[in-house]
């Protein structure tokens, strides 16, 4: 699995779920307008997931289906899906500590594919419940914002953190340079966790069996 961050929330996931020498599966996660500041992604794709269908998350028309007169597939809303033999489950979940009233809803996507659970948090504004973190069960990467303001901060990022207890942890939805959003960097994050790397990453490329080994591990991304 390869894993390609475009800033903000916004990543793309190149997949071979059958295994080896078959056909890749490319995802892409809340893509964004480029009215935030940075460059909105670009590319052809299988299938899109947006989280909720805010401007900075929900920018479908940058994104393009594989196949010229394919239908582009779009997932924002819970529930459950099979795609391409990938697993995706949709958990619902609250924009803001207010159960929705301030920003609305939010879904949380899980992805199952070569063996990996890897979970979307999108703009999560309040603690996992216990449903919640019971229906995410064990994970190996986390996707998780850490900017507070339109989501948990940096704190309680490091707290729900702790509760889930993921292989692989990988910061979003912070402070970076040429954003606009008005939302905190990943020092506060950094600070509460203890082991940020010094460096960046624009890509990384992951195997179960690396994943085994890491016990939170977190990896800064850049666009």
């Amino acid at each position: 699995m390869n894993i390609q961050y475009y800033g903000h929330s916004c990543f793309k996931i190149t997949t071979k779920p059958e295994g080896r020498a078959t056909q890749e599966v490319v995802i892409f996660l809340d893509p964004f307008e480029k009215s935030i500041g940075l460059r909105p992604p670009t590319g052809k794709a299988d299938l899109v997931l947006c989280t909720h269908k805010h401007y900075d998350h929900h920018n479908v028309s940058a994104i393009k289906p594989k196949e010229k007169n394919d239908k582009l597939l779009v997932l924002d809303t819970p529930g459950e899906y099979s795609v391409k033999k990938v697993d995706i489950i949709g958990i619902d979940s609250f924009h803001d500590k207010e159960n929705g009233k301030e920003r609305g809803r939010n879904t949380i996507f899980v992805l199952n594919t070569e063996n990996i659970k890897l979970v979307h948090l999108g703009d999560l504004g309040t603690d996992l419940s216990t449903e919640q973190r019971e229906k995410l069960g064990e994970v190996d990467v986390l996707m998780v914002p850490i900017g507070g303001k339109y989501t948990i901060d940096g704190k309680e990022a490091s707290m729900l953190i702790r509760k889930v207890e993921p292989h692989l942890i990988i910061p979003m939805h912070y402070k970076v340079k040429g954003l606009k959003i008005d939302i905190a960097d990943e020092k506060e994050f950094c600070g509460e966790m203890g082991n940020c790397p010094q460096e960046k990453v624009n890509k990384i490329s992951l195997k179960k069996k690396d994943l085994a080994e890491k016990n939170m591990e977190i990896v800064l991304m850049r666009a």
